[in-house]
């Protein structure tokens, strides 16, 4: 009987993957990233096309050794890391440190899923692809540059500020956008302004109609009062006034059901509503991703992968909602048509690194 190992990141993935699979397969879990840039030193040789110098962590000895065993074991090797850009490279270390690209009688596979279910994953294992090494060199890109934008100006900090600040490829530019804002504001040359609103009761209501200063209008088109004594002519004119509806409109207001959260939109509305933190925001959605246990269905994935910023539903959970929706709630409550979300193309310029590449082929890697 053939033998196959997935590796995944998380160990809690561990349990729930294993129940959707046959004896004949092996689950493990690397714990993240087994290869990093090492801390004592910049770890890039910028002099030689910025080639990364990689050592494995402190603690994942034992985790490579175990893996290692099961990899001798195995007759088809399957990396079910994360469908991201960390999660590709996590796969293409994995490969590296178990040298799996060295293997002659074994057949190393790439797959992915979006969700941990067993549809899901099956359905992974029955399209397994190669290592997008294009999303690797996006990761590595990112690495590098944090690395040399904090090796490079946190040293500064400590100078010219204050001992054991950092410095980040993001906070950085972030902090130099905020003091541009800040300069600008303290720019900023305030004007006076009134605002003027008339609270009219009408026959037979018992609550009053605000009513908004509406004229005349400035060169820019607004309805403003400039000063006191501006306001005080206004109301002067109204003294005595009687007031007309001129004209009523009346319409529907229909309010469609939300889009599916992206990974931003979930923190916002966690943050708004429930006053979660983003680090308890993403903490919490980790661990519906990886699985809850379900009083008589057992340990469930119940949400996708949480790093993303698509909205798109696959067909099957469509599917599956519609029909509960049906038969909750019948037919009129059913959505006739499916919402369309606009989407912006973002083109990612490759950047050149002396990495050995692999053939993008549905051939075993």
């Amino acid at each position: 009987m053939a033998n196959y190992l997935v590796i995944v990141e998380s160990p809690a993935k561990v349990k729930t993957i294993k129940k959707f699979l046959g004896t004949n397969y092996e689950v493990d879990a690397s714990g993240g990233h087994v290869r990093d840039l090492p801390k004592s030193q910049l770890g890039i040789d910028v002099e030689h096309d910025f080639e990364p110098k990689y050592i494995t962590i402190r603690g994942k000895g034992d985790v490579l050794a175990k893996l290692r065993k099961e990899v001798k074991k195995a007759d088809k090797i399957y990396l079910a890391t994360d469908p991201d850009r960390e999660g590709e490279a996590i796969s293409w270390h994995l490969m590296k440190a178990l040298k799996l690209d060295e293997l002659k009688d074994k057949d190393v596979y790439r797959i992915s899923f979006n969700e941990i279910t067993k549809n899901a994953v099956k359905t992974s294992l029955k399209s397994p692809r190669a290592l997008d090494m294009s999303l690797v060199d996006a990761q590595q890109t990112r690495r590098m540059l944090d690395r040399m934008v904090g090796y490079t100006i946190s040293p500064l900090l400590w100078a010219k500020v204050k001992r054991g600040l950092s410095a980040g490829r993001v906070q950085s530019v972030a902090l130099r956008m905020i003091c541009d804002r800040e300069d600008e504001i303290n720019a900023f040359i305030p004007e006076e302004y009134w605002n003027l609103e008339a609270n009219l009761l009408l026959k037979g209501s018992k609550k009053p109609l605000t009513a908004k200063y509406y004229g005349p209008k400035d060169s820019n088109g607004k309805a403003v009062i400039r000063s006191k004594d501006e306001l005080d002519k206004i109301l002067m004119t109204l003294e005595g006034c009687s007031y007309v509806i001129d004209e009523v409109k009346k319409g529907e207001r229909v309010k469609k059901a939300p889009i599916p959260f992206t990974t931003s939109t979930l923190q916002q509305e966690a943050s708004k509503v429930l006053n979660f933190s983003t680090q308890k925001t993403m903490r919490l959605a980790q661990q519906l991703y990886e699985g809850v246990e379900v009083k008589g269905r057992g340990t469930l994935g119940l949400i996708t992968y949480l790093r993303t910023d698509s909205t798109r539903i696959a067909d099957e959970a469509d599917a599956a909602a519609r029909a509960f929706v049906r038969t909750a709630y019948g037919d009129n409550y059913e959505a006739r048509e499916n919402r369309k979300v606009r989407t912006t193309v973002r083109y990612r310029m490759p950047m050149r690194l002396s990495v050995p590449q692999i053939l993008h082929s549905p051939q075993p890697l």
